[in-house]
């Protein structure tokens, strides 16, 4: 019976700890307006678990004709053609519990059509710095910080 007693607590022990992971892990999901303002992402977690965020909202989602802002610095071509509204600019981050960050990812820069691999912190319950950097080097990368909306 005692053997019982100590497999049943410890599933309960592994069930809230993988709960409480969890919950701290989907604290990023939200809406995010990016460092200037002029655009808002949501972030929300995928069926497979990873992190990711799209942009949902543009201050000014049209060009000066009138016509619709593209995705027209991407590198390839075929894809230059894609609303920005509705883009996935965070990709496949993943929350790893002992340096409270999520990781792993990339997020990509439309202004440059650049992709960096990156990671996310909470600064506290409203702000999100993200790091993007090259070549796997921390050191050489920018922050850049977003505010919840």
């Amino acid at each position: 019976m005692h053997g019982i007693f100590v497999t049943l607590t410890g599933f309960i022990w592994m069930t809230l700890l993988a709960l409480n992971t969890s919950a701290q892990a989907d604290r990023v999901v939200g809406v995010w307006f990016t460092e200037d303002r002029e655009s808002k992402v949501e972030i929300y977690k995928t069926s497979s678990g990873a992190y990711e965020g799209k942009l949902v909202w543009l201050e000014d989602p049209r060009n000066e004709d009138g016509s619709v802002k593209r995705d027209t610095e991407n590198p390839e071509r075929g894809l230059r053609s894609r609303p920005l509204e509705g883009l996935v600019l965070l990709e496949e981050f993943q929350y790893n519990r002992s340096s409270g960050e999520w990781k792993d990812g990339t997020i990509y820069d439309p202004e440059s059509g650049r992709t960096y691999s990156a990671y996310m912190r909470l600064e506290d319950n409203n702000t999100l710095k993200i790091r993007g950097y090259v070549m796997g080097m921390r050191l050489l990368g920018r922050n850049t910080t977003w505010k919840r909306e």
